[in-house]
């Protein structure tokens, strides 16, 4: 499945795998300038191909290696005869893609191997200027693109959503927050965040302040109640009501329990 919307000199590239005609989850992709920033799922890509072979691209980036922002890497690569960019620590994950979990192939599709070219710190079209800025946090490997004098931030799943509830075993709540506060320094009040789900927003930088104080606000709460005696499960209950229905899907995979624990610092 996929959705086309312009906004102003930006395209942006909804997918998404169906069932039944619906969609399971959406995901992202962007095309400014001859740029195209990430290449979404494999399930996707019946559809998402025809829009590739006539569309004016030049290079694509990819903001880090999960198999739902590479999946037409390697058309593009081998058919379209483009070059794609990644940062150095996502290279060797998108070279030799690890085994995923059965609901994330069901989900997204595996994602074959391609053979990105290291990102220089700028990332320069005809007419637009990003500076690539290093966000771990979702992942070790990720990085977001900001185009400073247009006022546009490309930030992948560095922002998922303000009420985020579940950590994967990838997440570093403490990089995480990091990141987002490197990425609202870069930023103005203008600024337009155009995130790696289906959201755009026009308000990028508040939108980020009020998710870290949002996420710092639930880590000091996590610490005081477990300074009280209370077990993980306990404060999942105090802070989200229940346990994320993720836990039973991804067989804990990803939980609010890792996430309160990764508030721990366990």
């Amino acid at each position: 499945m996929i959705e086309i919307n312009n906004i102003g000199e930006i395209t942006q590239i909804r997918l998404a795998s169906e069932h039944n005609g619906e969609p399971y989850y959406w995901v992202s992709a962007y095309l400014v300038d001859g740029l195209l920033i990430d290449t979404g799922c494999s399930k996707a890509l019946p559809e998402f191909s025809n829009f590739l072979r006539k569309a004016k691209i030049d290079l694509v980036v990819n903001t880090h290696s999960h198999q739902d922002h590479i999946g037409a890497n390697s058309l593009i690569q081998k058919e379209l005869r483009l070059p794609v960019y990644a940062g150095k620590l996502a290279i060797p994950l998108i070279q030799d893609p690890p085994k995923t979990p059965w609901y994330l192939n069901q989900v997204w599709g595996p994602a074959e191997p391609s053979n990105p070219l290291p990102l220089q710190a700028v990332v320069e079209t005809d007419r637009f200027r990003f500076e690539v800025i290093d966000t771990p946090g979702h992942s070790p490997d990720h990085v977001c693109l900001v185009e400073r004098e247009q006022g546009w931030v490309f930030s992948g799943d560095l922002y998922v959503g303000r009420e985020l509830s579940v950590a994967g075993p990838e997440t570093n709540v403490s990089d995480m927050l990091e990141s987002i506060n490197r990425l609202i320094s870069v930023m103005d009040d203008e600024t337009i965040m155009f995130t790696a789900l289906r959201t755009v927003r026009f308000d990028g930088r508040k939108t980020l302040m009020d998710f870290a104080r949002h996420f710092e606000g639930l880590m000091e709460q996590a610490r005081k109640l477990a300074s009280q005696g209370m077990s993980v499960p306990e404060i999942v209950n105090r802070l989200f009501g229940s346990e994320s229905v993720f836990d039973s899907i991804t067989d804990g995979l990803f939980s609010s329990a890792n996430l309160v624990r990764a508030f721990l610092g366990d």
